[in-house]
């Protein structure tokens, strides 16, 4: 999936640069989440970071192998005793070292690394598990406020033909003139709601296309209608569940142990450092002679800081302090996710409610409104009473729109406070890292998919794509 992205990306690209780009995108959900793991920045820094984490620990595996360097020196000579040198000095030292034995600090250094990258595994993880939801958001706004300009168009057609028939009635002589200037004055906020409504909708449409890398004036046409799916989880099952498999949970834990190889690695401070030394020198025209020499060594060295003023201890507390922060964030993190659970699940089930009540006030309002008009065609009602109604049934649809739109995106926020997977399974690749396999084959171990088993791969940072506010045609930087 990862190596898809950069051909994604660039056919995106070209699209948006093409004088003939399609500006009319139809999407439906699943599309518009995908489209969103494929082309957001998130996930493309989060790449990113796991890349330098990767790095980090072949660098870290590096240090514990040998070490081959080279020192040449060149020299002319002049001054007082020009005369009795050769003018011309030089030497080449060639040493090759390996660590024998380093206190564990090139142990801990590796392993500190390695849950670096099995940390960034899981920030990645937790990248695509935000980005599903907030794309998941995004549309469904768009669908709630394409709802609201349903229920305001329809308004503005009911006011528009209450117009009508009061119009009608005036020229018979049966009402007032207030009852026109009423009706007009009622019009006239039917289509100024419309006019917001439109330009939410605007707005929802441009923030969903700017988080999928479109260009900001593209038309997306959902495909999907806001709906009601029962849920039948209860909150413990999903608590339990996000403790389980929330990825931000396992990359504190693995920051943990990160900070525990730390204080291991401060502490072999206190310990000597050994290495085996192997030297080859040749220097060539000494000041008294045109001779060349050479010599070879080889041995161990060893050096061990017996007495460096305290540096150890500081290192080593700091080192402690280090942990201590990285429990406390540990500890914080599954605090928060209990709550984000709770919090999601409460609103989700409030919504629930909502959609039942609602219902029953959509029908109840309809009927009334049905009434209204009626009686003031009969000539017992008044013009408030079936402005009063239209404005009740309003306000019934747009409850309803807005308790389904707040159900779903309850869902996604729950599904992403669970820690619903998205390219790996958390808990496989827990136990599969805890049985000694390397990131690369814990990924594979617990892919979600098998696009997902392979390891990201670093892609080319897209141009910003602007607007020209003369024109209000897409270009690129």
């Amino acid at each position: 999936m990862f190596r898809k992205f950069a051909l994604i990306s660039a056919a995106i690209l070209a699209v948006a640069n093409s004088a003939s780009a399609v500006d009319i995108v139809d999407l439906n959900l699943d599309e518009t989440i995908q489209r969103a793991l494929e082309n957001n920045r998130t996930v493309k820094r989060s790449i990113a970071s796991r890349a330098s984490a990767y790095w980090a620990l072949r660098q870290a595996r590096r240090n514990s192998g040998p070490r081959l360097s080279w020192d040449s020196t060149a020299n002319a000579v002049g001054g007082s005793q020009y005369d009795s040198y050769n003018h011309r000095l030089f030497s080449n030292t060639a040493t090759v070292s390996y660590p024998l034995y380093a206190g564990s600090s090139l142990k801990e250094g590796r392993i500190a690394a390695r849950y670096g990258l099995n940390s960034a595994d899981m920030e990645l993880e937790n990248s695509l598990q935000t980005i599903r939801q907030t794309a998941t958001n995004y549309y469904f706004n768009v669908l709630r406020c394409r709802n609201e300009i349903e229920v305001y168009s329809e308004n503005v057609r009911t006011m528009q033909e209450h117009l009508q028939n009061v119009n009608a009635q005036f020229r018979a002589g049966t009402v007032a003139k207030a009852d026109v200037l009423s009706s007009q004055v009622n019009l006239a906020n039917a289509q100024q709601a419309l006019i917001s409504a439109q330009n939410d909708y605007d707005v929802a449409v441009a923030t969903l296309s700017n988080y999928l890398l479109l260009p900001a004036d593209t038309i997306i046409r959902a495909q999907d209608q806001l709906t009601y799916t029962p849920y039948n989880l209860n909150l413990a099952d999903c608590t339990a569940y996000a403790l389980e498999n929330r990825p931000d949970i396992a990359a504190a834990d693995y920051a943990v142990k990160q900070a525990e190889s730390g204080v291991r690695s401060a502490k072999s401070g206190y310990r000597p450092t050994v290495n085996a030394v192997a030297t080859k020198g040749m220097n060539g025209k000494s000041p008294f002679s045109d001779s060349y020499s050479d010599s070879w060594t080889a041995g161990i060295s060893a050096s061990w800081n017996i007495f460096d003023n305290g540096v150890t201890a500081a290192e080593v507390e700091s080192a402690k302090a280090s942990l201590a922060a990285a429990e406390e964030t540990a500890a914080e993190t599954r605090e928060g996710v209990q709550l984000e659970v709770q919090s999601a699940f409460l609103t989700l089930r409030a919504a629930e409610r909502n959609i039942a009540t609602t219902r029953v006030a959509i029908a109840s309002a309809e009927e009334d409104f049905k009434i209204a008009q009626v009686r003031y065609a009969a000539g017992v009602g008044t013009n408030l009473d079936v402005t009063d109604a239209s404005d009740k049934l309003t306000q019934a649809k747009n409850n309803y729109y807005n308790a389904l739109y707040t159900y779903n995106t309850a869902k996604a926020d729950l599904d992403k406070a669970m820690g619903i997977p998205v390219s790996i399974d958390v808990v496989r690749y827990v136990n599969a890292e805890a049985e000694g396999k390397d990131a690369a084959d814990a990924r594979a171990d617990s892919a979600v998919t098998t696009d997902y088993a392979e390891v990201p791969e670093l892609q080319e940072i897209q141009p910003t794509v602007t607007i020209d506010l003369s024109d209000a045609t897409p270009m690129t930087d």
